[in-house]
């Protein structure tokens, strides 16, 4: 630690000499740049700025007039994502800092601002940039996340279909492994319609479900309350809904991995055509081509 505060102190050349920090914030952000520029440009080394697009576009027609080419960005929340990329798109280099860093580097001090103090660790080329994919993947990568997002949304809705079942006593989790299976499925479908004779209801039972059709018709002989199958009946809608949603982001990623070379990487057995690993293990192959395979990490 000693050694790093010497070196603060007696390092001279500057790695990035015309480099900016930018402290973000919620409502707005603190500029600092080079003493040297804005003396030259006779203005302050320290601003505020808003956080509107105006503003941001303002800023960085700023930053590139007073010749600054590299500028060191606070990765605070989600706040940063704009500045970065409107900076970014007026040809500034933008380095992605986690904060912790700061707290690293000793000699601070304590009447200098946070932008200060991040463009001065630039500037000396003590700080280390975030990795942060080409904005190709961002584009995919956030779809993959909003598919994530639904999936766990519609998970939700599941749990409480299972819920509403078991306060009627249908006990369908006790006979199926999968209760929106296909023929968990057919049979809450069913059961929202109208249909309440267990034997009919037992009838959608496919091959590969273990149980027989009688001891499905067993689980099924229910308390028919209606509080429970209004709530059964909005969470299948629920569910529903959101299914409509995932098939959208699937389209968009059908689109956006279409769009990429047709080079294959071999990424293990094939599963089961129709079933939920294949359509995940189709996606995966997918973006292990080129360049995704070095960048994309779905969920990530």
């Amino acid at each position: 630690m000693v050694g790093q505060s010497m070196a603060i102190r007696k390092r001279e050349d500057e790695v990035f000499p015309n480099a900016a920090g930018i402290d973000i914030g919620a409502s707005s952000h603190w500029v600092a740049v080079p003493r040297h520029l804005a003396e030259g440009a006779g203005c302050e080394p320290v601003r505020e700025v808003g956080a509107m697009t105006e503003d941001l576009k303002a800023l960085a027609s700023w930053l590139v007039s007073l010749g600054v080419d590299t500028v060191a960005v606070e990765s605070t929340g989600v706040y940063w994502i704009p500045v970065f990329e409107v900076l970014e798109q007026h040809g500034l280099k933008v380095w992605l800092v986690d904060a912790r860093q700061l707290k690293y580097v000793p000699g601070r001090k304590s009447d200098v601002q946070d932008c200060q103090w991040l463009q001065k660790l630039m500037s000396l080329g003590l700080l280390r940039a975030a990795w942060r994919p080409s904005a190709e993947v961002c584009v995919l990568r956030a779809v993959a996340r909003q598919r994530e997002a639904l999936q766990t949304e519609q998970a939700s809705w599941v749990q409480r279909m299972q819920k509403a079942l078991v306060q009627m006593n249908i006990q369908l989790t006790e006979v199926l492994s999968d209760v929106m299976g296909q023929t968990g499925q057919a049979i809450v479908r069913d059961i929202v319609a109208g249909v309440r004779d267990p034997k009919q209801l037992a009838r959608h039972r496919q091959r590969r479900v273990k149980a027989s059709e009688a001891e499905i018709a067993r689980a099924l002989e229910g308390n028919w309350r209606e509080e429970h199958l209004f709530v059964l009946r909005q969470a299948l809608a629920m569910y529903d809904d959101i299914g409509r949603h995932l098939a959208e982001c699937d389209a968009k990623l059908d689109a956006l991995l279409d769009a990429r070379s047709a080079a294959s990487v071999d990424i293990g057995k094939l599963p089961r055509a129709g079933s939920k690993a294949r359509a995940e293990h189709d996606i995966r192959q997918r973006c292990h081509r080129p360049p995704y395979r070095s960048q994309l990490v779905i969920g990530m």
